[in-house]
């Protein structure tokens, strides 16, 4: 039989609660591989948690995802379970965290709500549902226990959804927002190449671009006049562009420096894109 793969992907840190939560799986599943995705995500951010889950799991292996974004811990929020189309459980909070990883997995087969005691640790805290509930659910899962055992079936229409990125094309320019900062400093946005070619036209290589970035309520914190380009060393170091990143979807860099920091763009902030010259 091959190991299990149980994938972990949390806010913890590099310190104990992601180690004890590995530890817990192990305790169950002594076979399984867990891979850490990761437990730097920004302290309380599920959008961000379920971009970097919903970027990773097309190219992991057919497994269990846990992943653990809970500010609602201990809260009326529940625990679930949900199964892909792929066949894969991804497993943790219902905060929207786990649902576009499972719609690049072909979609919600089922979810289910984790009530199996049987399954969980035997004294669950109201602070470390990973530790208590998470971790041994998966693990048990990763080793074969029945989908179905984990608890009762939750309408998938019930589970909560993050807010889709805004993306819409109004009066020559493609309006989106900020959906990610990664650590290099490029900041990633809600829409894609496409979504702007039907505000501007084709994109061709250093077309010069403006982009506008400011606060949801509308005002204009930061200007930069840009290019597109397909790959950051096609601009000097220092310099700007936009680009198709590895995901599809358009990313504002620097070459070798960090756009965000020097914009202050930050996740949730508005973003306007025109051709230069254009207004």
């Amino acid at each position: 039989m091959e190991r299990p793969v149980i994938s972990f992907l949390t806010d913890f840190g590099p310190d104990g609660p992601a180690a004890i939560c590995r530890g817990v799986m192990l305790g169950v599943a002594r076979d399984a591989q867990i891979l850490d995705l990761a437990h730097g995500v920004r302290k309380y951010a599920i959008v961000d948690g379920a971009y970097l889950l919903e970027s990773a799991v097309p190219y992991l292996p057919v497994g269990v995802h846990v992943a653990v974004v809970d500010p609602g811990v201990g809260t009326q929020r529940l625990p679930i379970a949900i199964r892909a189309g792929r066949g894969d459980v991804l497993v943790g909070p219902d905060n929207g965290l786990l649902i576009p990883a499972a719609e690049v997995l072909g979609g919600i087969d089922e979810a289910r709500a984790l009530e199996n005691r049987a399954l969980m640790l035997p004294a669950a805290s109201t602070t470390f549902h990973g530790r208590d509930i998470f971790a041994p659910v998966a693990a048990h899962l990763a080793i074969g226990t029945p989908f179905d055992d984990v608890g009762p079936v939750v309408a998938a229409e019930s589970l909560v959804r993050l807010p889709a990125p805004r993306c819409e094309v109004v009066d020559g320019e493609l309006r989106t927002e900020v959906i990610y900062v990664d650590s290099f400093g490029n900041v990633r946005l809600g829409a894609r190449p496409a979504d702007l070619e039907r505000a501007i036209g084709p994109l061709e290589a250093r077309r010069e671009l403006v982009a506008e970035l400011g606060s949801p309520t509308g005002s204009v914190v930061a200007v930069e006049r840009t290019a597109w380009q397909e790959t950051f060393g096609r601009v000097p170091p220092g310099a700007s562009l936009l680009y198709r990143d590895s995901l599809g979807r358009i990313g504002l860099a620097d070459n070798q420096a960090d756009a965000a920091a020097r914009l202050g763009a930050v996740v949730g902030w508005a973003v306007r894109i025109s051709a230069d010259g254009a207004r």
